[in-house]
């Protein structure tokens, strides 16, 4: 069965870089943004839309078991929800099958449970979240601290709910993750090498 790293991370802890750095270090495929075109052309929806609603709650007060006991006249974004994610659980699942591989969030660490991921979560205090995300901002994004502050708890929050949606669990208990790694004040390639050493 092939190597499976899956990737949890809060906004800003930079959980994208340490993926694809340990990817790279490794010798894995490496799988995110890539999910969502494909999640689009097997819809057949727009990627901009698909994108939309990646990693959202559909429904804040429905669990998935009543997706579909709703009102005949089915939310729409609801029952896209809900394809979307049955598409993206196979398409990790062909993914994970194929080669050795690190997956960012998705719920990637529940979605392929029957491969034993090594499942890793990415934290920091918000401070340094807020330094992470200052650093790597475009030129032409000049947010204050407060609307990054902001953006980390929106995106954090959202997060969540998708997870909590999906799988039952909290996105935020250690309990469902075998590594969890503090990233505040520290460097994301020395924490990778150190990271790759232990699993080679």
């Amino acid at each position: 069965m092939n190597k499976v790293i899956t990737v949890s991370r809060e906004f800003g802890s930079g959980g994208r870089e340490f993926a694809r750095r340990l990817a790279d270090k490794l010798g894995f495929a490496y799988y995110d943004s890539e999910i969502i075109t494909e999640l689009a052309k097997r819809t057949n929806l727009a990627e901009e839309y698909v994108q939309s609603l990646n990693e959202r709650s559909p429904a804040p007060l429905f669990p998935i078991t009543i997706g579909h006991t709703l009102a005949p006249v089915a939310d729409v974004r609801l029952e896209h929800h809900n394809t979307l994610f049955v598409e993206q659980s196979n398409l990790l699942k062909e993914l994970a099958e194929k080669s050795d591989c690190v997956v960012v969030g998705r719920c990637a660490d529940c979605c392929l449970s029957d491969f034993n991921p090594i499942r890793i979560r990415l934290y920091a205090d918000i401070d340094a979240r807020v330094e992470r995300c200052k650093a790597r901002a475009e030129e032409s994004e000049k947010l204050t601290d407060r609307e990054i502050r902001q953006k980390i708890n929106e995106t954090d929050k959202a997060r969540a709910k998708y997870y909590r949606f999906y799988t039952g669990k909290k996105w935020e208990d250690a309990l469902n993750y075998d590594i969890c790694i503090n990233t505040t004040n520290k460097n994301i390639k020395q924490l990778v090498d150190s990271f790759a050493d232990m699993l080679k």
